[in-house]
């Protein structure tokens, strides 16, 4: 039985916060991480660009976690986009603000920011045990399946930061959910968040697979999106969808306005014009500029089209596209479902383990990519490693 002061379970953004603010507070800290390495699904996301934060206004920033946002408000406003970018640059890594409001590291990878922030948990006496993958606990202590066998460790506090349930691969696999349950702790079910759209596309459109979808509008279920997409074979991938995730998982329609910056009117006064012996689709393509995404999108969708300009011109600007839903749980960004916040207080304890604290994705929260994951999981990891270590006579 190993005797620690303070254990966090789980080496992704909102763990390594934790063990920082803990080991910042002056307590001997201890990692636990089931994977070989740390921050894996972290250098994933920064494979293409790490989108660390995004600039707006707070008021704004906060809303994109919906019905999330009252419990998240505290650790939010403590640790916001503005102290994320200055941890960034604390860490030796400058950001920059893209056209859109999303806040990368100039080096627009993960691993220098990981590196770095890796050195400075070791020199501040972080202790990281890989392949220590946690199973549950006996009594006060941890239990752990570790390459020299079982182990159990007693800790004065703890941090469990276990990832949601999502690129299982990467060491999110969601398997901490009955462990917790078994304790009587309630979960909210996994969900996909930002997912890929299923689509059963006919044949017309292989021709499309691969190719981006632009300037379009995007909504369902009273979310709207400018964002972009990519057709696939299996659907619709990107940010763009990503940010509809939640209305489209719960069964909203998708539609599009192919045309978002024209009036219906100036479509269908564009329309009205003699197309003479053109083809349908040269006669798009001329009299609006439709792009050959767009305008197989409209051939999939919209037909029959109809003769009316004005007719056709409502379907440009409202096509309802068919979908079978969100793509599988595990290849999804982020997952929605969690411990349910009234399981924790204000502190993110556990109420019935009030020494055990929760933080990042283990939480029922979701949020659209564009920063909002990764401030949330950082904001939530830094706020239980600070209320773990103000935490009285815990010492082992």
């Amino acid at each position: 039985m190993e005797r620690v002061e303070a254990l966090v379970i789980g080496a992704g953004p909102a763990g390594l916060m934790a063990a920082e603010a803990l080991s910042d507070a002056g307590r001997a800290v201890v990692v636990a991480e089931a994977m070989p390495s740390i921050g894996r699904k972290l250098l994933m996301a920064g494979k293409s660009g790490l989108n660390l934060t995004r600039d707006q206004p707070f008021g704004d920033f906060l809303a994109s976690y919906a019905e999330a946002a009252e419990p998240l408000r505290p650790m939010l406003s403590a640790f916001g986009p503005q102290q994320v970018r200055d941890w960034a640059g604390g860490l030796g890594q400058p950001v920059f603000t893209g056209s859109t409001g999303r806040v990368f590291p100039r080096a627009m990878k993960a691993s220098p920011l990981l590196r770095a922030w890796a050195a400075r948990l070791g020199q501040g006496g972080v202790s990281l045990r890989r392949r220590w993958r946690w199973t549950g606990w006996e009594g006060a202590a941890a239990r752990f399946d570790t390459p020299e066998g079982p182990m159990a460790m007693q800790a004065g506090v703890t941090v469990l930061a276990l990832g949601g349930a999502s690129w299982s691969r990467l060491g999110s696999d969601g398997a901490w959910a009955g462990i917790l349950a078994a304790e009587g702790i309630p979960i909210a079910p996994f969900r996909p968040a930002n997912a890929g759209l299923c689509i059963g596309w006919s044949a017309h459109m292989q021709a499309q697979f691969g190719q981006p979808l632009k300037g379009v509008r995007m909504s369902a279920g009273g979310l709207e999106s400018r964002g972009e997409a990519v057709i696939s074979a299996r659907g619709l991938e990107g940010g763009g969808i990503y940010a509809l995730s939640r209305a489209l998982r719960e069964g909203a329609p998708l539609r599009l306005d192919l045309l978002p910056d024209w009036t219906r009117d100036k479509v269908a006064g564009k329309l009205a014009r003699p197309r003479g012996r053109q083809s349908l689709a040269n006669h798009l393509r001329r009299a609006l500029r439709l792009d050959p995404v767009k305008t197989a999108l409209l051939m999939e969708f919209g037909r029959p089209l109809p003769d009316d300009a004005g007719a056709l011109a409502a379907r440009i600007k409202g096509l309802d596209l068919v979908h079978r839903g969100l793509g599988p749980l595990d290849e999804a960004i982020s997952t929605a479902g969690g411990v349910m916040w009234p399981a924790l207080d204000g502190r993110l304890a556990l109420r019935i383990r009030p020494d055990v604290f929760v933080a990042g994705e283990m939480l029922d929260w979701e949020a659209p990519t564009g920063g909002y994951l990764l401030t949330g999981c950082l904001a939530t990891g830094r706020w239980a490693g600070r209320q773990a270590a103000a935490v009285p006579g815990r010492s082992a």
